[in-house]
C-alpha cells in the first residue's frame, strides 16, 4: 500500500506557498484602489486552510519519496495547484465560469499561455499581476522536476543528465539542495534583470514586470491583448527574445552562466543543436518576409527572428499577427513548436536533446551499415549512451506523437475545423499557447471553444508538461499494487 502522507505533505507546502504568493496580487489591487484585493485574500486563506490541512493531518518522517510516491508527488503536485490557482479567476473581475478558470490557472502554470480573457487591457493590474505569476511558478515548478524527479524517473531519456551530475539521483541531498538553491537564485535575478532592462527601453513599469515573469518561464501572459507588438519598440522586443532564449536553456546551466562560464555552455551539444535550429527557422522565416511579403531587411528580422524564437520556446508572445502565414513558414514554425527547447528548461516540446540522441543512433546504425562489424556508439557531450537511454528516447517519442493524434482527433470529434483541432492540440501538448486560424489563432483566445474542449486542452497540457509518462503511469493498475 502506497503511503501518502509524505505526499499530501509535500503538497500541502506546495499550496502554502500558493496562498502566501496571492499576497502580491492583493497589494497591487490595494495600491490602485481596486477592491479585487478582497478576492485574492480569501482565495489565498482558502488555499492556506487546505495547505496546511494537508501539512499537519499528514505528519510523517520520511527521509526519501519512493518510485510511487515521486510519480503521485509531480502528478498531484501540478494537478492541484491549478485548481486552486484558478479561485482568483473564478471569483474576482474576470468573472470566469469554473471550466475557463481552470483552463486559465492551467495554462498559466503549465507555461502554455492560451488564454480565454479577452480585453486584458480592461483588467485590474492583480489579476494581470496573478497570471504573470502563474507563468513564473510554473518555472520554478520545472526547476524542481528538473532537479529532483525527471532524471530519477529515467522518462524520456532524462536520465542522461545523471551522467553530469546534474540530478539529485547521484548527487547527496545536501548537494542537491544547493544546485537547487542556486538556480533559483539565477532565475530570480534573471528576471529582475530583464524586469529593469524593459522599463529602462521605455516599457511601464507595471508591465515590464509582467513581461519578465512570463518571458524567463517561457509562459506568455502579458497585459495586452496586441501583446509585445502593443508597444511597436525593437528595444523592447529585442530584450524579450534574449530572455526567451535563456528561458529554453537548461536550468542546470544557469549557475555557471551565473559564473560567466559561456563557453561552457556553448559547447554542450544540447545548447548548440537548439541556438542552430533557433536560427536555421529563423534565416528561413526572414527571407520568406523579404521575398513574399516585402519586408525590409530589418523589418524581416525583428518580426521572422522573434515569432521563430517565441514559437520553438513556446513563449507564445508576438509583435505581429502570423496566423496567416503559409508555406514554408507555417511549417517551419509547425515543426519547431513539436521541438521545443533545452532538456530541462522551462520549454516543453520533444526536446532538442531527444532529437540529438536520435539523430546520434540513427546515423551509428547507418555506419554499421556500411561497416558490418565496426564497433561504435552514440554518443552525448562526449560520453556513450546506454541501449535503455536510446529506448527510453524512442518511448517518449512514440508517446507524444501518440498523444497529439489522440488530442487532435479529440478536438474534432468535439466539432473543431481541421486547422483549430491540429493547431490547437499542438499548441496544448507543447505548451506553445496561441494556434493557427481565426479562432485561437494569434491575437485571439480559446474563449469560444466548447468547454470540454477546453478541458480536453488543459489535459494535453498538463500531459507535455509532465513528460508524458508521469500522468500515464497513474493509470497502469499495477501502480497501485505493492
Amino acid at each position: 500500500m502506497i503511503d501518502f502522507r509524505p505526499v499530501l505533505q509535500i503538497v500541502g507546502t506546495i499550496l502554502c506557498l500558493m496562498a502566501a504568493s496571492m499576497a502580491l496580487p492583493a497589494l497591487a489591487d490595494m495600491a490602485s484602489g481596486h477592491p479585487e484585493w478582497r478576492i485574492f485574500v480569501m482565495s489565498g486563506f482558502t488555499t492556506g486552510i487546505a495547505g496546511l490541512g494537508l501539512m499537519l493531518g499528514t505528519q510523517s518522517d520520511f527521509q526519501s519519496l519512493s518510485v510511487r510516491q515521486t510519480y503521485l508527488t509531480a502528478a498531484l503536485g501540478w494537478v492541484v495547484p491549478c485548481l486552486f490557482g484558478a479561485l482568483p479567476l473564478m471569483f474576482g473581475a474576470a468573472d470566469l465560469s469554473t471550466i475557463d478558470a481552470i483552463f486559465e490557472s492551467t495554462s498559466g502554470l503549465t507555461n502554455t499561455g492560451s488564454t480565454v480573457i479577452d480585453g486584458l487591457e480592461h483588467m485590474p493590474r492583480g489579476l494581470l499581476l496573478w497570471r504573470a505569476q502563474l507563468n513564473w511558478m510554473g518555472g520554478m515548478g520545472m526547476i524542481a522536476m528538473v532537479v529532483a524527479i525527471l532524471p530519477t524517473l529515467n522518462i524520456g531519456g532524462m536520465q542522461v543528465f545523471c551522467m553530469h551530475g546534474g540530478s539529485s539521483g547521484d548527487m547527496p541531498l545536501r548537494r542537491s539542495a544547493r544546485v537547487g538553491v542556486a538556480i533559483v537564485s539565477v532565475y530570480v535575478i534573471l528576471t529582475a534583470a530583464l524586469a529593469l532592462a524593459l522599463w529602462l527601453a521605455g516599457m511601464p513599469r507595471f508591465d515590464a514586470v509582467v513581461y519578465a515573469m512570463s518571458t524567463i518561464s517561457t509562459g506568455g501572459f502579458g497585459t495586452h491583448d496586441a501583446s509585445l507588438g502593443m508597444f511597436n519598440s525593437a528595444a523592447i522586443d529585442l530584450i524579450a527574445c534574449v530572455g526567451m532564449v535563456l528561458g529554453g536553456v537548461p536550468y542546470l546551466l544557469f549557475p555557471q552562466l551565473a559564473r560567466g562560464r559561456w563557453r561552457t555552455i556553448l559547447h554542450d551539444q544540447q545548447v548548440r543543436l537548439y541556438l542552430w535550429l533557433m536560427a536555421a527557422g529563423s534565416a528561413a522565416v526572414v527571407l520568406w518576409l523579404m521575398v513574399e511579403r516585402n519586408f525590409s531587411v530589418l523589418g524581416a528580422i525583428h518580426h521572422g527572428v522573434f515569432t521563430v524564437v517565441s514559437v520553438m520556446t513556446g513563449t507564445g508572445l508576438m509583435t505581429i499577427d502570423y496566423s496567416d502565414w503559409i508555406g514554408l513558414p507555417a511549417a517551419v514554425l509547425f515543426f519547431l513548436t513539436f521541438v521545443g527547447g533545452c532538456a530541462g528548461s522551462a520549454t516543453a516540446g520533444i526536446k532538442v536533446f531527444r532529437l540529438h540522441l536520435l539523430f546520434a543512433n540513427a546515423r551509428v546504425q547507418m555506419h554499421q551499415l556500411l561497416r558490418p562489424h565496426a564497433i561504435e556508439v552514440p554518443t552525448f557531450n562526449g560520453r556513450p549512451l546506454s541501449n535503455e537511454i536510446l529506448q527510453s528516447a524512442m518511448g517518449f517519442l512514440f508517446v507524444y506523437v501518440l498523444g497529439f493524434a489522440v488530442l487532435s482527433m479529440t478536438l474534432g470529434f468535439l466539432g473543431l475545423d481541421f486547422l483549430t483541432a491540429i493547431s490547437g492540440a499542438a499548441a496544448a501538448i507543447s505548451n506553445l499557447g496561441p494556434g493557427l486560424g481565426e479562432t485561437i489563432g494569434p491575437g485571439a483566445t480559446f474563449g469560444s471553444l466548447p468547454d470540454m474542449a477546453k478541458m480536453a486542452l488543459a489535459c494535453g497540457m498538463l500531459f507535455g508538461r509532465l513528460e508524458m509518462f508521469i500522468l500515464l503511469v497513474l493509470f497502469v493498475p499495477n501502480f497501485w499494487k505493492q
